[in-house]
């Protein structure tokens, strides 16, 4: 793995873990199925109009069109639909930390369901994965936390997961930005019956607003998914799936950082806990020269 593959794996780690913390803010201010509504309406505007100007093209394979839809409902409707809408109770650490979990669930089914082979390291980081979220829950419980939320965030990340491992080896050949884009279209397409059914448009318009919206919209939107894409193709899903061990520190960092989130020990214990499992997980699925090669 070369210095670029490693910055621009940090890069999307700490892209991807703010995300919640910027979600946290829109939803104190904003209806969250019709904010996320717009926010990928416009993200998929601009990535589409982006993409042809590159000379991308809409034309997909039937594949890659089911790749695109699948993405766009599981990943940016039902994922994050259920996140924003959790995180109107509960903290964007908390929502980060059970959103991390995802490499864990799409190991834990791929054993299950696909009788796919995990090697001891791969066992070891399951169980430790499951030993930080039960601690963290643990800590978390005797504080008050919205449980309907969390079964929201836990119901998000098992979506996202199933769409991972659903379209393994879709590849976009070329039409990068124009996929990404055509996601979220179809994510904000199956976010409006229920934004506008369940939801009334007030929005308490502030600078802090405004900032975290757009942040949202064209950081963890647009440039967050780009560089994983690129990521993916630079070094492979396994190398890429690496760096999503940082999650749930990053989200927890940031969001202490900029939303003065408190954390207790066992919660710094669970995540700690949390990333170690990631990344064994992680580390398992490569092959010796794999890894020799990074």
């Amino acid at each position: 793995m070369d210095i670029r593959a490693i910055l621009m794996g940090l890069a999307f780690a700490l892209m991807w873990s703010s995300a919640f913390t910027s979600a946290r803010i829109i939803v104190e201010s904003a209806p969250p199925l019709t904010a996320l509504a717009i926010r990928f309406a416009i993200s998929g505007a601009i990535g589409v109009a982006l993409a042809a100007i590159l000379g991308q093209s809409a034309r997909l394979s039937h594949r890659q069109w089911g790749a695109v839809v699948l993405f766009g409902i599981c990943q940016n409707a039902i994922y994050l639909g259920l996140n924003f809408v959790a995180m109107q109770t509960i903290e964007a650490s908390l929502a980060a930390i059970i959103a991390s979990t995802m490499p864990l669930l799409v190991a834990l089914a791929g054993w299950l369901i696909f009788g796919e082979k995990i090697k001891l390291m791969g066992m070891v980081g399951l169980f430790a994965g499951v030993a930080g979220v039960a601690i963290i829950m643990g800590a978390r419980l005797t504080g008050g936390t919205d449980m309907f939320a969390v079964l929201l965030c836990g119901v998000a990340a098992l979506a996202l997961a199933f769409a991972t491992l659903a379209v393994r080896g879709a590849t976009s050949k070329g039409n990068l930005l124009m996929v990404v884009g055509l996601q979220m279209l179809v994510g904000s397409a199956a976010l409006w019956p229920f934004a506008l059914s369940l939801e009334t448009l007030t929005i308490a318009w502030s600078p802090r607003f405004i900032l975290a919206f757009s942040y949202t919209v064209l950081v963890p939107g647009l440039l967050a998914t780009w560089v994983w894409f690129v990521l993916v193709g630079r070094i492979g899903t396994v190398k890429a799936s690496t760096f999503h061990f940082l999650n749930p520190f990053l989200g927890v960092a940031v969001a202490a950082i900029l939303l003065g989130e408190a954390l207790g020990w066992m919660d710094i214990i669970g995540v700690l806990i949390i990333t170690a499992g990631i990344l064994a997980v992680q580390l398992s699925k490569q092959s010796p020269r794999g890894r020799e090669g990074a």
